[in-house]
């Protein structure tokens, strides 16, 4: 490893990314990509805004959806940020409000992002397991970290913390409670979002991003919401110009057209259904998801072989290689034709799993 390094990124272990395989030959359910297309308005004002415009530098603070965002969601354009993907302001986040050696704490298994990003930031990771049923572990309250992260509903588990015990959690809190709403859009749960806590809760940031329900991945577009000072202290650590001017008009576009992108969730709402029962059917443990995932779970077993088996009749799934995760298999949902696929595959292989 290079010298130059600094110590603690020179021991790192990056994170690593679900498979992108270019021939678009495999069924991809391993990185919870969306698989109905984003708003016919997105592709039109895409279009419309490819030309000489684009010599030109974007808005800094991409104020045109911060805009929208704010008509969307009943709030005010000051307490909205936009990021490049929800990944960019979590690591934001970060330069804003920890200082080097301080502590961030999140439940686990979850998002393994904040623990690379704590470590890249030089803040010590605070990790406190989660409970058998994924409900917040009583050891994450009261904590003096200065960032708590919560990816409600949660990955790779899909389970969901309700409102009231995010509130709890907050108000117990020295420091600010990162809430990551990157699947929330796929709850079935009413009033699931701990976004309406912003005006409440002064110490509350919710992160939504666009790669999911709104199928736009590919655009890398994130939002933060909070309490007006602290959006104002977060734009002070962005980038000059961190969305691009083809990012900012595809996201306005597609929060004008909310009802496209909660039709594709509710099909995914569907099919995740018709997913889990098949399942269990073959013997898998699923926690309820709400999110476009499930958590299959054969207690005691490693799955390895089985994401390999799969993986050489070209059916991408994500298996993670740690003790909490080993018997478990994280499945995107797709369309209905490849779920029914993916059980017809399962159910063709041999039961020979190792044990964990």
């Amino acid at each position: 490893m290079s010298q130059f390094l600094r110590p603690n990124v020179a021991e790192l272990t990056p994170y690593v990314p679900g498979e992108q395989p270019r021939d678009g030959a495999a069924i991809k359910l391993n990185t919870n990509e969306n698989p109905y297309p984003p708003s016919p308005r997105v592709v039109s004002a895409l279009k419309k805004s490819i030309g000489r415009s684009l010599r030109l530098y974007p808005e800094p603070l991409a104020d045109t959806l911060r805009a929208a965002a704010a008509f969307a969601y009943g709030v005010k354009a000051e307490n909205v940020l936009a990021g490049n993907g929800s990944d960019e302001l979590l690591a934001m986040l970060l330069r804003a409000f920890v200082a080097p050696g301080g502590q961030v704490a999140f439940p686990v298994p979850t998002y393994s992002l904040y623990d690379t990003l704590a470590l890249i930031h030089g803040a010590e990771p605070l990790r406190v397991d989660y409970a058998p049923d994924f409900s917040l572990p009583p050891e994450l309250f009261s904590r003096s970290a200065a960032l708590t992260f919560l990816c409600n509903p949660n990955s790779p588990s899909g389970t969901l913390v309700p409102p009231g015990d995010i509130r709890r959690l907050a108000r117990s809190l020295c420091g600010l409670l990162v809430v990551d709403e990157a699947y929330i859009d796929f709850a079935e749960t009413e009033g699931a979002s701990a976004l309406p806590l912003i005006r409440e809760l002064p110490n509350l940031i919710v992160l939504r991003t666009f790669s999911k329900s709104f199928s736009l991945a590919g655009m890398r577009i994130g939002l933060a919401f909070g309490p007006e000072a602290l959006i104002a202290g977060l734009a002070k650590v962005k980038d000059s110009y961190n969305l691009n001017r083809l990012s900012i008009v595809a996201a306005a576009a597609a929060l004008e057209d909310l009802p496209w992108m909660r039709r594709n969730a509710r099909r995914i709402q569907r099919t995740r259904a018709r997913m889990t029962r098949g399942l269990e059917k073959l013997g898998y443990q699923v926690p309820p998801s709400h999110a476009n995932f499930v958590l299959a779970r054969k207690p005691g077993r490693n799955l390895r072989g089985v994401y390999e088996a799969l993986k050489a009749r070209n059916i991408l799934v994500r298996h993670f290689d740690v003790p909490a995760l080993r018997d478990s298999l994280r499945i995107s949902v797709g369309t209905p034709q490849e779920i029914e696929i993916l059980l017809r595959e399962l159910g063709n292989l041999p039961d020979g799993n190792a044990p964990v």
